[in-house]
C-alpha cells in the first residue's frame, strides 16, 4: 500500500509539474513566434511601401543607415505608374496605407531602420497578363532569377496580401493593373525561433527528470515516519496475536475438560465456540500481517490456474447445492500463472466460500478463468438478495468491512477479513482484486493475475 501511495504521490507531482512546465514553455514559444511573425510582416510591409515609390534604397534611409546599401548599386526603377499617371496606390489587399507611414516609421524607429537595413529581400512586378519580372534583387544575390519568380508566383497564387512562403515573408501591393510582390528572407529569425523551442523543450525534459529524482528522494524521506508507524502496527498485531494464542489455548483446553464433566452445559459450549472463533481471527490477522511484509515467505512456481480452481471448488459445490444453488466452473486449461500454491489456493478458497455462503437460492454460482491480454481474469459471481452500491463494492476488500451498516453478525457473517487476505494475495502476485455488480443483481469478484507461458515439459 505504501508503495502504491508513493507511486501515486510521485505521479501526481510529476503530472502537475509537467503541465506547469509545458504551459510555461508553450506560452513563451507561442508569444515569441507571434511576436517574430508580426515583426517580420511589419518589416516586409515597410519595405514594400518604400519599394513601391522606388525609394527602398539608400535615399529612403537616414544618413547613418544609408551605408547598408552599396553606393554603386544601381537604383531600381520605381513601381510602374497606373493609368492616371500616379504612382502605386500603396493599397494592400483589404487594407489602406498612409503614404507617409513608411517614411515616418524609418524616421521615428531605430529598430525599424535596423530591420530594413539588415534584411535580405527582393521584389517582383506582375502586369495585368500575369507576366512576372524581377524588379529589385540588389539585397539578395544567392537566389537565381527563376527562384525569385517562382516564390513570387506562389505568393500571388495564395491570394493573400501578406504571409509566409517557406522561409520568406511576402507583401503584395496592387495598383490598377499591376502588382508588386516583395519577399524577405526570414531564415535567420526562424532559426532563432526553432533554437529557442529546442532549448526550452530540452530544459523542460531535463527539469521533469530532475523533478522525478528529487520527488523520489523526497517522497522516500517523507514517508519514513509513516513506514515506521505501519511496521510498528504490523509488529504489534503479530506480537499480540502470539501472546493471545497461549491464553486461548488454555481456555480452549479448560472448556474441553469442562464439557467432559458437564456435556450438556450451554455456557461451556458457547465459550468453546467463541474461543475457536477468536483463534481463527488471530490466525488470519497473523497471516495477513505476514503477507503485507516487504518480503513475505512465498515460493513462486508455475501453476495451472484451471486445476487449482477445480480442486478448490469441489467441496463448495455441495455447500451451494445445500443452499439451493448450483456451482458452475468454466476455466481455460491453457492458462498459467507464477505464484505460491498455498497462497493462491487460500485466495480462491476464500472467494468461493464467500460466494457459496451468500449465494441466493435458484441463482447459480459461476466461476470462470479466462485470458485478458497479458493477465488471467478469475471471476466468481453469485446472486445477492439486495444489490450493493458502487461505494459498498469498493470497500468489500477492506478489513472488517461488512456491507450491512449495522455490522450485525448473523449466522453467515464472518470477521470481514477474508476478502482482505484475498486482495493481499493478489497484490503480492502482481495482480489486483475488485468487486462490481452485474446487471442481473449478481455480485462479481474479479482477480487479475499476471499470465505466463506454459512451462516446458520435462523429459
Amino acid at each position: 500500500m505504501i508503495r502504491k501511495l508513493r507511486r501515486r504521490f510521485v505521479g501526481i507531482t510529476l503530472l502537475a509539474l509537467t503541465l506547469a512546465m509545458v504551459l510555461v514553455v508553450g506560452i513563451i514559444n507561442l508569444s515569441n513566434w507571434f511576436s517574430v511573425r508580426q515583426e517580420l510582416l511589419n518589416t516586409v510591409a515597410l519595405i514594400a511601401e518604400t519599394e513601391s515609390s522606388g525609394a527602398a534604397g539608400p535615399d529612403v534611409l537616414p544618413k547613418e543607415d544609408a551605408a547598408a546599401v552599396s553606393e554603386d548599386a544601381e537604383t531600381p526603377p520605381p513601381f510602374p505608374k497606373d493609368q492616371n499617371g500616379a504612382g502605386a496606390s500603396g493599397r494592400l489587399r483589404g487594407q489602406h496605407f498612409d503614404r507617409g507611414w513608411a517614411r515616418q516609421q524609418l524616421q521615428d524607429s531605430r529598430h525599424a531602420r535596423n530591420m530594413v537595413s539588415e534584411s535580405l529581400w527582393f521584389s517582383v512586378v506582375s502586369d495585368a497578363s500575369g507576366s512576372l519580372a524581377l524588379l529589385d534583387s540588389r539585397r539578395i544575390t544567392e537566389l537565381s532569377e527563376e527562384t525569385c519568380l517562382s516564390l513570387a508566383s506562389r505568393a500571388l497564387a495564395s491570394g493573400k496580401a501578406s504571409g509566409f512562403i517557406d522561409d520568406y515573408a511576402f507583401q503584395t501591393l496592387v495598383s490598377s493593373d499591376q502588382s508588386l510582390v516583395v519577399l524577405m528572407n526570414c531564415e535567420t529569425r526562424f532559426a532563432a525561433v526553432r533554437t529557442l523551442l529546442l532549448i526550452s523543450g530540452l530544459a523542460c525534459i531535463v527539469g521533469i527528470l530532475l523533478a522525478f529524482v528529487v520527488s523520489m528522494l523526497a517522497s522516500g524521506y517523507a514517508i519514513q515516519p509513516t513506514l515506521r508507524n505501519i511496521e510498528q502496527q504490523k509488529r504489534f498485531i503479530t506480537d499480540a496475536s502470539h501472546e493471545l494464542k497461549t491464553p486461548l489455548t488454555v481456555i480452549s483446553t479448560n472448556m474441553q475438560l469442562l464439557s467432559m464433566e458437564t456435556p450438556d452445559n450451554p455456557w461451556v459450549e458457547s465459550t468453546r465456540k467463541q474461543t475457536a472463533s477468536l483463534r481463527r481471527l488471530v490466525d488470519e490477522l497473523v497471516y495477513l500481517s505476514r503477507l503485507e511484509e516487504d518480503h513475505p515467505s512465498l515460493v513462486f512456481e508455475p501453476l495451472r490456474i484451471a486445476s487449482l480452481i477445480r480442486e478448490v471448488t469441489e467441496p463448495y459445490e455441495a455447500m451451494a447445492e445445500f443452499n439451493g444453488s448450483e456451482f458452475s466452473v468454466n476455466a481455460d486449461d491453457s492458462l498459467w500463472i507464477s505464484g505460491d500454491a498455498p497462497s493462491v489456493t487460500r485466495m480462491l478458497s476464500t472467494l468461493c466460500d464467500n460466494a457459496a455462503k451468500y449465494a441466493v437460492p435458484d441463482k447459480p454460482v459461476r466461476v470462470s478463468a479466462e485470458a485478458a491480454g497479458r493477465q488471467v481474469r478469475i471471476r466468481i459471481s453469485n446472486g445477492v438478495p439486495v444489490p450493493l452500491t458502487p461505494e459498498q463494492c469498493s470497500h468489500l476488500f477492506d478489513r472488517f468491512y461488512r456491507a450491512d451498516p449495522s455490522r450485525s453478525k448473523g449466522k453467515k457473517a464472518g470477521f470481514g477479513i477474508g476478502l482482505s487476505i484475498a486482495a493481499a494475495v493478489a497484490e503480492k502476485h502482481g495482480g489486483s482484486a475488485s468487486a462490481e455488480m452485474e446487471s442481473d443483481s449478481r455480485l462479481a469478484l474479479t482477480v487479475l493475475l499476471p499470465r505466463i507461458s506454459a512451462p516446458a515439459e520435462k523429459k
